[in-house]
């Protein structure tokens, strides 16, 4: 297994102590998070600093975005291998109306979806709504 520090470097990162607190926090939740959530677990922090943390690992495919349809970004750890492709790498996301989390499913794929000619796909994001199974149980 890949220690924090070659995960960031493999995506050419630069290592800080920071980055890799935040990579840390994120790979201890199985649920999204937002920005806020990120904030009050760092709340030392320049928040500056954590919002630039999160676009860096983005931008290099270390985390993704979901749009969950309650108007809160949230943020999930890609899976290893990922580079968030609109081809090859999307995921259905689930999110609870009890618990009001949202779940990564990464072993439901999204069929790649065919627009028509002179559209051009850029973000795909499914999301389905119910009860967890935490909250069903």
């Amino acid at each position: 297994m890949e220690t924090i520090e070659q995960v960031l470097e493999s995506k050419n990162i630069r290592v800080t102590a920071m980055r890799m607190l935040i990579y840390k926090f994120l790979a201890e939740k199985d649920v999204a998070v937002t920005l806020s959530d990120i904030e009050n677990a760092f709340a030392k922090s320049d928040r500056t600093t954590l919002y630039r943390t999160m676009k860096t690992f983005e931008d290099k495919a270390i985390v993704h975005q979901i749009d969950d349809g309650t108007g809160i970004t949230k943020y999930a750890l890609c899976e290893q291998g990922c580079n968030c492709d609109i081809k090859t790498d999307l995921h259905l996301h689930f999110h609870c109306n009890n618990c009001k989390e949202t779940i990564c499913l990464t072993d439901h794929k999204i069929p790649q979806i065919k627009v028509p000619n002179g559209f051009v796909s850029e973000n795909v994001n499914l999301v389905v709504k119910g009860i967890c199974d935490k909250c069903s149980s």
